[in-house]
């Protein structure tokens, strides 16, 4: 019983156990240790005439990177598969992450500070471009989960598009005995796409064109300049409109969270295949000439 329990007790831990410290910093620790050896070994051996890729280190170094570049490609292969345990996803995820960061040391040791207009360095540019891309995704998927749910405020996503289409029908009956100039304010809001301006829009969550806001500006603005009658129709269009923008606002939140947390891939995923092309061709260069 005790075993079980215990047993138990170490599953709930590690569910809860975010992917970054996974068993205790494990892979952190083990992508330190071994960047902090390779520094060592690179600054303790004496090349002639100066460090580079074409020593026993460099080679060394080259075949490190190469082997760990290939290795962390498999991630997204491995996502498909979900299970717990040695090699779990999380494990794979922590070690992906950690060991990818060690490749900043590795690769740059590997070059021996030498840079130049060549596809070498443009296998270096386009790993470090990955390895930024996927910095950014350690954040996303760090921190934007739980910004999200607390958008969301205990609410689906359906639901909140529920609750747009409640105020647009509210709207629509309200506008009904209005004159033209008030009614063209509402018919805009209900006619324009919420969720127009492309993907600059949604990842900036700025909507400078937003009809409905425009409408409750001029509407509220009128209002302002005479005295309020608790029969105004228009007070109750200005109601309904600022009750629209409080929910487009949290709608578009969600949105540019959403598209935040998915539009790293369209970096990090083309430009790992183009590393993998590039590291070929810097292989075979290497190897061709020698």
């Amino acid at each position: 019983m005790v075993t079980r329990v215990s047993v138990q007790q170490r599953v709930r831990a590690s569910a809860h156990e975010g992917f970054l410290t996974l068993g205790r910093s494990r892979w952190a620790k083990i992508a330190a240790t071994t960047s902090l050896v390779m520094l060592l070994v690179y600054v303790l051996d004496d090349p002639k005439p100066r460090p580079n890729g074409g020593t026993w280190y460099g080679y060394t170094l080259g075949t490190m990177g190469a082997v760990l570049i290939l290795w962390l490609t498999v991630l997204g292969v491995r996502k498909r598969a979900m299970t717990r345990g040695r090699w779990s996803l999380k494990t794979w995820t922590s070690a992906h992450v950690w060991l990818g960061l060690s490749l900043v040391v590795i690769a740059t040791l590997h070059t021996g500070f030498q840079f130049g207009w060549n596809v070498h360095t443009l296998a270096y540019v386009l790993m470090m471009l990955v390895i930024v891309s996927g910095l950014f995704g350690v954040f996303a998927y760090s921190m934007l989960p739980r910004i999200l749910s607390d958008n969301r405020n205990e609410t689906t996503e359906p639901q909140m598009l529920e609750q747009l289409r409640s105020v647009d029908r509210q709207l629509h009956e309200a506008a009904q005995p209005l004159g033209q100039a008030h009614a063209d304010f509402v018919r805009a809001s209900l006619e324009q796409d919420p969720f127009g301006g492309g993907l600059w829009a949604r990842l900036s969550g700025n909507y400078p064109r937003c009809a409905t806001r425009t409408g409750k500006i001029a509407i509220r603005g009128e209002l302002a300049s005479k005295p309020r009658t608790g029969g105004d129709p228009l007070e109750k269009i200005a109601s309904l409109l600022e009750r629209k923008e409080a929910v487009l606002a949290r709608v578009r939140r969600h949105l540019r969270i959403k598209a935040l947390l998915e539009v790293w891939l369209y970096i990090h995923v083309p430009v790992t295949f183009a590393l993998i092309a590039a590291l070929s061709a810097h292989i075979f260069s290497v190897f061709f000439y020698w």
